[in-house]
């Protein structure tokens, strides 16, 4: 018997909601990840794409955005020395390298914050959490699916959030990896909705600034 069918369909699978004071973090969408040339990267035009029209709509409705990036200096790269022997092909995420950017055609504002980690949640050594003290709800836009990604929708959720996924602005280099963690999110730990549904949810909940 399936677990589904054990457990009852309504066991898991509710809606967390899309919140009244959302934002939007972009995790690791840095050319070394979005460039097939990077030992790192993967096709993912496609999902920046989409990314890209889930920042501008936040930008629009005057919701925060922030960006993330892996950089391992002499320091980082201690502190992630298990990480680095297990996933050997981080250490060409250099400091001063291009594949630590952040990709171009997401248009990042100077006034957007980039995080900078070292493992794969936007949590972990950084401080997210305190610049969405006053949020409700984390848009999780980015690569990989089913690492970074879902690292930071189990956090956000452990921080009190409602996790939102668009399903096409995450990509994996897998696509039976990408396909198991959006299901496994929506299951357990996220939202997982369509661009256009993302999209009208921001906009819905723009902010009495961005209204006048």
């Amino acid at each position: 018997m399936s677990g589904e069918g054990r457990l009852g369909r309504r066991a898991f699978g509710g809606e967390a909601g899309f919140g009244a004071r959302p934002a939007v973090v972009a995790v690791d969408l840095i050319r070394g990840f979005t460039d097939p040339a990077c030992p790192l990267g993967s096709d993912l035009d496609a999902v920046v794409g989409a990314t890209r029209a889930v920042l501008d709509a936040a930008r629009a409705a005057g919701h925060p955005v922030f960006f993330t990036t892996i950089v391992y200096d002499d320091a980082r790269g201690r502190e992630a020395a298990v990480f680095l022997r297990k996933v050997p092909a981080l250490g060409v995420l250099r400091p001063d390298t291009p594949w630590v950017e952040v990709d171009e055609r997401l248009g990042r504002q100077p006034d957007e914050p980039l995080l900078v980690k070292s493992f794969a949640s936007a949590f972990w050594g950084t401080d997210l959490g305190s610049h969405l003290a006053d949020r409700d709800a984390l848009v999780v836009c980015g690569a990989t699916t089913s690492g970074c990604v879902r690292a930071t929708v189990v956090d956000a959720l452990q921080h009190g959030l409602a996790p939102i996924v668009p399903e096409d602005a995450v990509g994996d280099r897998w696509e039976d990896a990408h396909r198991q963690s959006l299901y496994d999110m929506q299951q357990k730990y996220a939202d997982v909705l369509p661009s256009a549904a993302v999209l009208a949810g921001l906009s819905e909940a723009r902010t009495p600034a961005a209204r006048r």
